[in-house]
C-alpha cells in the first residue's frame, strides 16, 4: 500500500484508522461523514425502566458498546440503574457482538445470547430464532439510527418492540472535507475510499446532493473498501459496487485484505 491515497470517512476510530494506513505506507484522506450526538431523554428513560415493575421486557436486545455505555450512564444518573439491572436480571439478554458484551460484564449483566460473527441484524435473528416472541417485550437498544430490518422482523413474529434511543448519527458540522474528498476523486487523486459503516454512505451521497451522479461515476473508478455485509448493501443500493469486503468485519481484517490487493497476495 506504500505511497496509495486512501480516503477514511470513519469518525470515532478515525485517528486509529491513519495510524494503521500510515504503517503500511499508505497516506490517509481523512473526511468524516459521520457525527454521534447525545440522544438521550431521561424522564423518557426513567419512565420505561419504571414500567418494567409492570410490564418487565422477555428479552433484551444490546447492539452497539456505545449505547450500552449510555444507556447506563444516563440510568445511573437518574437512579434507575438497579431497576434496569434487576429487569434485565429476569429477561434473555442477547448481544450483537464483542463491544456490548464487554459493557454488560462491567455491570454483571448476565448474557443468554450473542450474535455469531459478522455480527449483523441476521445473526442476532438467528440467535433469537427458537424463542417465542409472540405477545411479549422486547426492548432494543438503538443506535445512530433505527434498525428498521430488526425492529419490522420482531413484529412480524408479534413482539412489541421497545426501543431505547442513546446516541444518533448525523452529518458532521463541518462537512468540506466531504467536499474535498469528491473534488480529490473527480482528479482521480484518491486510490481507495474505506466505508466502516452504511450511514457513510447515506451521508456522503446527502453532501453530494446535484453531484451524486459523478460521485458515482468517481467512485466506480476507484477502490471501495466496505467493512462488512450492511455496508456493502448501503453501497449497492447507492449505485456503487465494493470492490472488496472484509471478512470478519473488522479494520484488521480489511487494511490485510487492502494489502494483499495492492501486494498481489504477499500481504504479511
Amino acid at each position: 500500500m506504500h505511497g496509495l491515497s486512501v480516503a477514511i470517512l470513519e469518525n470515532r476510530l478515525g485517528e486509529h484508522l491513519i495510524g494503521l494506513v500510515e504503517k503500511r505506507g499508505a497516506k490517509p484522506f481523512w473526511a468524516p461523514a459521520l457525527a454521534e450526538e447525545p440522544d438521550v431523554d431521561p424522564p423518557a428513560i426513567r419512565a420505561m425502566v419504571e414500567a418494567f415493575a409492570r410490564m418487565p421486557p422477555h428479552m433484551a436486545i444490546f447492539q452497539t458498546g456505545v449505547g450500552t455505555k449510555a444507556l447506563f450512564a444516563a440510568c445511573d444518573a437518574i437512579g434507575v440503574s438497579p431497576a434496569l439491572l434487576q429487569a434485565l436480571s429476569a429477561a434473555t439478554v442477547v448481544v450483537r457482538g464483542p463491544k456490548p458484551t464487554v459493557e454488560l460484564r462491567k455491570r454483571a449483566v448476565r448474557i443468554d445470547l450473542s450474535a455469531a460473527e459478522p455480527y449483523t441484524t441476521a445473526q442476532i435473528l438467528d440467535a433469537i430464532a427458537e424463542h417465542d416472541l409472540r405477545g411479549k417485550n422486547v426492548l432494543v437498544q438503538r443506535y445512530g439510527e433505527t434498525n428498521a430490518e430488526l425492529d419490522e422482523a420482531l413484529q412480524r413474529r408479534g413482539a412489541h418492540v421497545i426501543e431505547v434511543p442513546t446516541y444518533r448519527w448525523a452529518l458532521p458540522h463541518d462537512t468540506q472535507r466531504l467536499v474535498a474528498l469528491m473534488d480529490a476523486l473527480r482528479r482521480s487523486e484518491i486510490d481507495v475510499v474505506i466505508f466502516t459503516s452504511a450511514s457513510q454512505v447515506k451521508n456522503l451521497f446527502a453532501v453530494a446532493a446535484q453531484r451524486a451522479d459523478q460521485l458515482r461515476e468517481d467512485l466506480q473508478r476507484t477502490l471501495v473498501a466496505s467493512i462488512g455485509p450492511a455496508c456493502t448493501r448501503a453501497l449497492a443500493a447507492s449505485g456503487v459496487a465494493a470492490g472488496l469486503e472484509a471478512s470478519p468485519p473488522k479494520l484488521g481484517p480489511l487494511l490485510f485484505q487492502l494489502a494483499v490487493h495492492f501486494s498481489g497476495g504477499a500481504a504479511k
